[in-house]
């Protein structure tokens, strides 16, 4: 039988702050990239040091700013001193938490933060190394804890002889992702609506290409008297290929969009 180590470490990142100036101190070479999460809380734990890598007494609340690729500021978020002043091992630690909550627009991708401290008076940069260059990286990890499939939003109904359907041909397709779910495989429908009247169909198909003459079941139906002002759901299982609705009256801007998760 393999054993296979995994390792339960504080996630620590060392900051420089230029309160005795460069000039023959140790100088590191490089700030260490993060990595971060998806789908997790991520706790990180902050050191700062001089030019001579002996830590600081923190006064002042650091701030760590992240971000996205674009350059769009993401994260702003005052940090939680650790430094109790009569701990060696603390002296000038500060944590922060980048909760789950925080990352759920974010997609897998390189960022950058930057840390300052906020003081009463002014605010003091941090530096990531002693080249005073102020951003760190932060790698955005999506696949350790995935989430759920995107969700899939319908907009587009075509008239069908006396019906309208969103999701029948290769331009309005919906995929039920068959590889990937089992016999239990759990749909999530929502369906928006402003005054529409009539029925609407979810209906599903084991047919692997779609044509005119594809065979649809119907595997629930909703119906609608004009008065609802939140989303109807429904949930259905069964492993299909594909999905389509079916409007018994025209949806036209009276069924404004259906969000599917499979």
């Amino acid at each position: 039988m393999q054993l296979i180590p995994r390792y339960l470490y504080q996630n620590k990142v060392n900051v420089v702050s230029n309160d005795i100036g460069f000039i023959v101190e140790y100088r590191p070479v490089y700030s260490r990239q993060i990595k971060m999460y998806r789908g997790i809380d991520n706790n990180f734990q902050f050191r700062l040091l001089n030019a001579d890598q002996k830590p600081v007494t923190l006064t002042d609340t650091p701030v760590i700013v992240i971000f996205d690729e674009s350059n769009n500021k993401i994260i702003d978020k005052e940090c939680t001193i650790t430094d109790v002043g009569s701990t060696k091992s603390k002296k000038g630690t500060f944590t922060v938490n980048i909760t789950e909550n925080d990352l759920l627009n974010v997609k897998q991708q390189y960022l950058h933060y930057n840390i300052y401290l906020q003081g009463s008076a002014a605010n003091t940069i941090t530096y990531a190394n002693a080249s005073f260059d102020s951003s760190g990286t932060i790698f955005v990890d999506g696949s350790a804890f995935a989430g759920p499939k995107a969700t899939v939003e319908v907009t587009n109904f075509f008239a069908v002889d006396e019906y309208w359907c969103a999701g029948s041909d290769d331009a309005n397709r919906i995929s039920a992702e068959p590889g990937l779910n089992g016999n239990e495989a759990l749909h999530t429908v929502a369906v928006y609506t402003d005054s529409y009247v009539g029925d609407l169909e979810i209906q599903a198909t084991l047919d692997n290409q779609l044509t005119g003459t594809n065979n649809w079941t119907t595997v629930n139906t909703l119906t609608f008297d004009g008065t609802e002002t939140e989303p109807q759901p429904s949930n259905f299982n069964g492993v299909f290929t594909y999905l389509r609705f079916k409007a018994s009256a025209n949806p036209t801007n009276k069924i404004t969009k259906i969000l599917v998760r499979n």
